[in-house]
């Protein structure tokens, strides 16, 4: 992805939109239940963002929103490591990045799952905040109980049928 930075006004203006995004939903009382923001100072972003949302099978969905120069970053914990079928998880999780919109499924720390995205920075707006954050709920609640249930066959009892 081939993106030019952002200038200061730009990226000042990306803040803005993030920043009155959480305020609004989290002023209606949805289902984004808490936000916290931190100033990066280590140069390799500008602010981070941590939303979290209630979710319908997985307890509570955080996501990590960071804005660069460059790019907004958004990554969720779909799921730890899986301890069984490792093979089952990964090719029904690739299977699923063929439907995504804007982000897939990957590896991330502690070979956990991650889903994540990227966009350029210039194209923060509400509309695109929307799409990206009410996807990421979607697509952790919809794939988070198949992926558990075959990574964590013995452990892991599915909160909704449907």
């Amino acid at each position: 992805m081939d993106v030019d930075v952002a200038s200061e006004d730009e990226i000042a203006r990306a803040v803005g939109e993030i920043d009155t995004w959480i305020a609004s939903w989290l002023h209606e009382g949805s289902f984004l239940v808490a936000a916290d923001k931190q100033i990066v100072t280590d140069g390799t972003a500008t602010h981070r963002w941590y939303l979290r949302f209630a979710g319908e099978e997985k307890d509570a969905i955080t996501v990590w929103a960071t804005l660069s120069q460059r790019t907004l970053q958004t990554e969720v914990q779909l799921m730890p490591e899986p301890d069984e079928q490792v093979e089952g998880v990964l090719r029904y999780l690739l299977h699923q990045n063929a439907d995504l919109y804007g982000m897939a499924y990957s590896f991330g720390p502690e070979n956990a799952i991650y889903l994540m995205g990227r966009i350029s920075a210039s194209s923060v707006n509400e509309e695109v905040l929307d799409r990206i954050f009410g996807s990421s709920v979607h697509y952790v609640d919809q794939h988070f109980p198949q992926a558990m249930s075959l990574g964590f066959p013995g452990r892991y009892k599915r909160r909704h049928k449907g």
